[in-house]
């Protein structure tokens, strides 16, 4: 390093230390004029070592207390509390060390009382009033490249908001915007409340702002949608803090802004669940997981670890999924015994050793897939992994007596018209009717569509937006239920405590949302504008596809549960011995390679089911029919 460079470097925390030594000799000064004003019978007098004194004790206590390490521009409450600490040690010292020197004379006892008071004075208020010029200066060298900011929501998440946006130069916040009538004509951290929700565009037009903040992490769905509504009527560019549940779960911190997620407005209000039992269910318990580095198996593989499961086996057939979540779960909880098994779920001797290995007593079934374009001409790879290795999995559990199985299904499953779906209903057949025949309890766990799972709609409009457009929709009117990751998980969870055998569960999920609405708010949440600046172009319904999705059949004697929001469907019982000769004749013709014979297999097993091109079913069936309190 030069010596320019030293100099330049060591110079302002000179100045820092030079100033205090300099008002420590003045508050001592002052502090003995101000004791001699008040009795003006005697003489100020100064001892010859009495200064040095001074300057050596105080100087010490400066650099014990840590005072240099703090930065004049940002001085603050902490900052004060510590020259005061300063002080208030450095009387005591000084007082201590002139006793030792002289026995204190020439010394009043109220210099001593004096001096700290005066001490913090000197120190603080340079420091203060430093802090206030460059805060000020700052206002006033803003340019055009400082985004004037109207922050959404005055609570607490507001107001941290305000406080970290005031100390970056990159923002100046002008004012909330509130609808709680005791905050009108409120100030926070010296910004007003400028008006209510439904007054935002007008406010931004009168302000001129640059962008909004919106700062209302407890928000309902319903709440956010409004508020995003009113933001996009403004034009200008918006962003949020997240979500509560985010931040307990630690996906998120308190104050981070981020882009607004279609998440956020797709969502629903958070489910209550019965975590107590859900916890005795997975507590201390050894669990295994098949496709647990996918989307939903990796959230699985989180909930289950945070809420104490003695033991975690994870088995994926991809190398590199498998080693993600092992990496994740091994850092996150040190203390889970952990094993990842690559494997696929379709390798009878594979799942035997895993289960007598490991002998897990709660087994989540997540390995499938679910691609429903891609399996219309992949039969036989759906099959067998979707339904083979199902009856595999749920074999080899049945064999070393696992006390609880939960298969994950999908709502393609009802009344299925495409590939996937066949083979996710032959799934749930076999594993609630193997139910009967076992002391495991089988259940099956419907949902819809999981926002931002691998695969799904959501990063396929996200690259195409990015990509410049245009966004493809199958059909205008195409809709679909959906739910997110930790949502789906939860639910999951949730089935495992609930079931006693044989049940297939769905989630209330609200009403089903269109995919041209999903897209169109997704590329306004991109800061463009639907079909003049992004593209929507319509495909057409892929074969397999439905225009609309059920989660229940008509003949499932769908009911409420306990929890309000969890119904369940009776399974409707095979023959199990038709089932068994069926699904062996099946999985030879997977193993010999014709889809003929598998065509015919699957025919029998699901009579209503047929090959030709998805089309809308006759009898769309609400979930909201589950519940008898609901009109229709």
């Amino acid at each position: 390093m030069s010596l320019r460079k030293f100099v330049a470097f060591i110079h302002p925390r000179i100045a820092v230390v030079l100033h205090d030594l300099v008002m420590a000799v003045l508050a001592w000064w002052l502090a003995k004029l101000f004791r001699y004003a008040l009795v003006p019978d005697d003489l100020v007098n100064f001892r010859l070592l009495e200064l040095p004194i001074v300057l050596l004790v105080q100087g010490l206590i400066f650099r014990w207390t840590g005072l240099y390490k703090s930065v004049w521009r940002f001085a603050s409450l902490p900052d004060l509390w510590n020259i005061a600490r300063a002080a208030v040690v450095g009387v005591f010292c000084i007082g201590v060390a002139l006793f030792l020197y002289d026995r204190l004379d020439g010394v009043p006892r109220s210099t001593l009382a004096i001096y700290p008071v005066l001490l913090s004075v000197l120190l603080g208020g340079p420091r203060l009033a430093y802090r206030y010029w460059k805060d000020s200066r700052r206002d006033l060298l803003q340019n055009q490249s400082v985004k004037r900011v109207l922050i959404v929501g005055a609570d607490r998440a507001g107001e941290v908001l305000s406080r970290d946006l005031h100390r970056d130069s990159r923002y100046r916040v002008v004012g909330f915007i509130d609808d709680k009538p005791s905050l009108r004509g409120a100030n926070i951290n010296g910004q007003p409340i400028l008006g209510q929700l439904n007054q935002l565009p007008d406010v931004a037009r009168q302000t001129a702002v640059d962008m909004l903040l919106i700062a209302l992490p407890g928000a309902s769905t319903t709440e956010m949608r409004r508020v995003v509504a009113l933001c996009d009527a403004t034009d200008l560019p918006y962003r949020t803090v997240p979500r509560l549940e985010d931040v307990v779960a630690g996906r998120a911190q308190f104050n981070e802004i981020k882009e607004v997620a279609i998440e956020d407005l797709l969502g629903r209000d958070a489910v209550e669940l019965d975590w107590t039992s859900i916890r005795e269910t997975l507590s201390g318990r050894r669990v295994l997981i098949t496709g647990g580095g996918g989307s939903i198996g990796a959230e699985l593989c989180r909930q289950v670890a945070r809420l104490g499961a003695q033991a975690l086996t994870v088995v994926d057939q991809s190398e590199y999924n498998l080693y993600r979540i092992g990496q994740e779960l091994r850092a996150d909880f040190p203390e889970l015994i952990f094993d990842g098994i690559l494997a696929s779920c379709c390798d009878p001797a594979a799942m035997r050793k895993a289960f007598v290995d490991l002998q897990p007593q709660v087994v989540f079934h997540a390995a499938a897939y679910k691609h429903v374009p891609m399996l219309q001409g992949q039969l036989r790879a759906g099959f067998a992994n979707n339904a083979v290795g199902t009856r595999v999995v749920a074999d080899a559990a049945c064999a070393v007596g696992v006390e609880c199985f939960v298969l994950i299904s999908t709502d393609k499953a009802v009344n299925p018209t495409s590939v996937m779906g066949a083979c996710k209903r032959v799934a749930e057949i076999y594993c609630q009717n193997l139910n009967a025949h076992t002391d495991t309890r089988f259940m099956t766990v419907r949902f819809g569509n999981v926002l931002d799972s691998a695969g799904s709609v959501v990063p396929l409009f996200r690259r195409q937006i990015r990509a410049g457009g245009p966004v493809t929709v199958t059909h205008p009117e195409v809709s679909r239920y959906f739910m997110t990751i930790p949502e789906a998980c939860q639910l999951i969870l949730q089935t495992a405590s609930l079931g006693q055998g044989g049940e297939i569960f769905a989630l209330d999920m609200g009403e089903p949302v269109k995919i041209r609405d999903l897209a169109e708010q997704m590329i306004r949440l991109a800061g463009k504008k639907p079909n003049s600046e992004i593209p929507i172009v319509y495909t057409g319904l892929r074969s397999g596809e439905k225009l609309f999705e059920e989660l229940f059949h008509p003949l499932e004697n769908y009911s409420a549960t306990t929890h309000t929001k969890i119904f369940l469907a009776q399974h409707r019982e095979v023959s199990w011995e038709l089932l068994q000769s069926l699904l062996n004749k099946a999985a030879e013709a997977v193993t010999a390679f014709d889809e003929e014979e598998l065509r015919r297999c699957v025919s029998s097993l699901l009579p209503s089911f047929r090959w030709s091109e998805a089309a809308q079913p006759d009898n769309v069936v609400s979930i909201r029919r589950a519940n008898p309190e609901i009109s229709e």
